[in-house]
């Protein structure tokens, strides 16, 4: 393939006017937006999550977020609509900000202002605030408002949370206070209403239950023996007419008396009627002799007519109703007994329900109140600045020279950029024109061989026509170009804006 370069340096030639068009256009276009941009300052400033000066052993924190997590809640909150309005009216941020709409604002705030947290494992936390602007006092106050604001806020979500904390634990404390009061009310009124069949007096009344049934065994048996001691007496009289056997039928005082009477009978054989033992003796005989007197002798006039036979038919009788009397009284008492005994395993298990509740609840108290001791302490930390908190390690300072625009870069590379794009324009030119202009031409066209080829000859009028239009063309790309440009930038909306704007919207981050 043999290269024909002096028809390419013809073409370029011929078409120069393209190249240095474009050329002009995108260098002057370049050169102006580098002379023209406005300064662009940068401050930083870098803070660092401290770890607690307490150590957890001692006292736990109260507030016990990720580092990297509570750096990002901040972020977000700083970052909000007021706070950069408010920043950027205070510190007059922006030029033209009496154009701009409060969401210009705020859009132009986030734009420029760059948050970067950095965390990893044996690593420590650390948030860098960024901001740009065209003015390095400007600049250096924003980032500061910017810590201000996010140490500000660190302290008051920590002491925020530290806070409801307590008062969480406090309420939380009160409220089991209450449960348990209200509990032991339960038990004491269970108990109460139940004292009659309480499972630790169950013992107790199982052995009152075993001495009352004793009782009444002792009972029925006497109220037989009687019944068969009645019908005895009346059997005998009826057959005999007599009444035999009667000792059988005194009372206790009968028997003690007649029992004083021998004793009597022996002491009279050995004293004299005025010895002490014969008088004591015979004063407890006369005392006994008043009280079977009054056994056996009925209290109305009647009882004086009442026949042997019927003094002890009545003497039985009034035994027998006692007894029965004291039969049916621990019948009752058993009975009762019975029902509270019967009662007692049901009452076992509600109060046991009733306890275990109480103990459930105690035991949510105690770890409350041990809870609520924690979290005051985890409070005095907080409020003291021993915890976990965000210090400043590097503040921002003004700086002394703006780090954009490059303005040599800017300018070198459109004036680079230009000259590429004049090149590509006449090489695309050249690639969509298909006439014949060479005799390489005519042969491949034709397939015949010219003998002598004559060139296009423009007239005088032709030519200056045509250097008239490239001199005007020229003329609007050097001077044209940058005046539109500046005009822009002056009184419609400066560069820097407009091009973060363009950017915005077709997706790149500037």
């Amino acid at each position: 393939m043999n290269l024909d370069l002096s028809f390419y340096l013809a073409v370029f030639l011929r078409r120069l006017h393209y190249f240095i068009i474009i050329f002009a256009l995108v260098s002057a276009a370049a050169i102006a937006a580098a002379f023209l941009l406005p300064p662009v300052y940068r401050a930083n400033s870098v803070l660092l999550v401290e770890s607690s000066q307490i150590p957890g052993a001692l006292a736990a924190p109260t507030v016990q977020a990720q580092a990297l997590e509570k750096l990002q809640t901040i972020q977000n909150r700083l970052m909000t609509r007021t706070n950069l309005l408010e920043i950027a009216q205070r510190l007059k941020v922006f030029r033209d900000m009496g154009k701009m709409t409060p969401d210009a604002i705020v859009e132009a705030m986030r734009q420029q202002t760059t948050i970067t947290n950095s965390a990893g494992r044996g690593m420590a936390t650390i948030m860098t605030v960024v901001f740009e602007g065209e003015s390095g006092p400007v600049v250096a106050g924003v980032v500061n408002e910017y810590v201000t604001l996010i140490l500000k806020e660190d302290v008051a979500t920590r002491t925020e949370r530290a806070e409801n904390t307590v008062e969480f634990f406090n309420q939380e404390v009160d409220r089991l206070s209450g449960e348990l009061d209200r509990m032991s009310a339960r038990i004491l009124d269970f108990q109460n209403k139940n004292a009659d069949a309480l499972p630790n007096t169950l013992q107790y009344r199982l052995g009152q239950q075993t001495l009352l049934q004793n009782n009444l065994a002792t009972a029925e048996s006497d109220i037989a023996r009687n019944k068969d001691q009645k019908e005895q007496m009346i059997a005998l009289f009826k057959a005999t007419g007599q009444i035999t056997g009667t000792t059988a039928n005194q009372t206790p005082e009968a028997r003690q008396l007649d029992q004083l009477r021998q004793q009597m009978n022996t002491y009279m054989a050995t004293y004299s009627p005025t010895n002490p033992k014969v008088k004591q003796l015979q004063a407890q005989i006369d005392q006994l002799e008043a009280i079977v007197q009054a056994q056996q002798l009925p209290p109305d006039a009647a009882a004086a007519q009442m026949s042997p036979l019927d003094i002890q038919l009545a003497t039985l009788d009034t035994q027998i109703k006692a007894l029965e009397t004291q039969r049916q009284q621990l019948l009752d008492q058993l009975a009762v007994l019975k029902d509270s005994i019967d009662r007692t395993p049901a009452n076992q298990i509600a109060l046991d329900a009733l306890n275990r509740d109480y103990q459930n609840i105690q035991q949510q108290y105690n770890t409350a109140v041990a809870r609520q001791a924690q979290a005051a302490a985890g409070e005095q930390i907080e409020v003291r600045s021993k915890g976990e908190r965000i210090s400043v390690v590097d503040a921002a300072t003004v700086p002394d020279r703006p780090v954009k625009p490059n303005r040599v870069l800017i300018a070198g590379g459109g004036i680079i950029a230009g000259a590429g794009l004049g090149i590509a324009a006449i090489v695309l030119l050249e690639l969509l024109n298909r006439a014949v202009r060479r005799p390489k031409d005519l042969i491949k066209a034709f397939g015949i061989t010219p003998i002598a080829t004559i060139p296009y000859m423009r007239t005088p009028s032709e030519t200056m026509m045509r250097r008239s239009g490239f001199a005007a063309m020229l003329l609007v790309a050097v001077i044209g170009i940058p005046a539109i440009i500046y005009a822009v930038h002056v009184y419609y909306q400066p560069l820097d804006v407009l091009v973060g704007r363009v950017a915005a919207k077709i997706g790149i981050n500037m």
